[in-house]
């Protein structure tokens, strides 16, 4: 009896778990705003992957195309259109898109990205870094 007891309350347990782990609001993300070249429709998960590669290819955070909130500093307001180099991403976005419906499409060659001219800086480099002088 005791056995049947102990096996009825832990089954009120995991039953009590699993109710309050479904009845816990799911965080949903809002819906992007005021985007004028990537989808509309673009998922969440696929707008942070776009946001983080762009991060990567110019060596920057979210700050050099992105505002601070004007409610809560501390938050950004990626809707935003008051930063420049916002409105610059999206013109070399349009650029990087016609070059490669142009040249590449239908091709198994790489794009061009915003890596292929800037590597990781802010700005592209004009001309080639020098090489280090060879070793005598």
């Amino acid at each position: 009896m005791k056995r049947k007891n102990s096996m009825l309350l832990m089954a009120a347990v995991a039953l009590s778990i699993t109710l309050c782990s479904l009845s816990l609001p799911q965080q949903e993300h809002e819906k992007a705003k005021n985007l004028k070249v990537l989808p509309k429709n673009i998922s969440h998960e696929e707008l942070e992957n776009v946001m983080r590669g762009y991060k990567e290819a110019l060596g920057v955070k979210c700050s050099f195309c992105h505002v601070a909130s004007k409610e809560d500093p501390k938050k950004m307001d990626f809707a935003s259109d008051d930063n420049d180099h916002k409105k610059i991403a999206r013109d070399m976005m349009r650029m990087t898109a016609k070059i490669n419906k142009k040249y590449f499409k239908g091709h198994q060659v790489a794009e061009v990205s915003c890596y292929t001219c800037h590597k990781g800086n802010k700005e592209p480099l004009k001309a080639p870094q020098a090489a280090p002088p060879a070793a005598k």
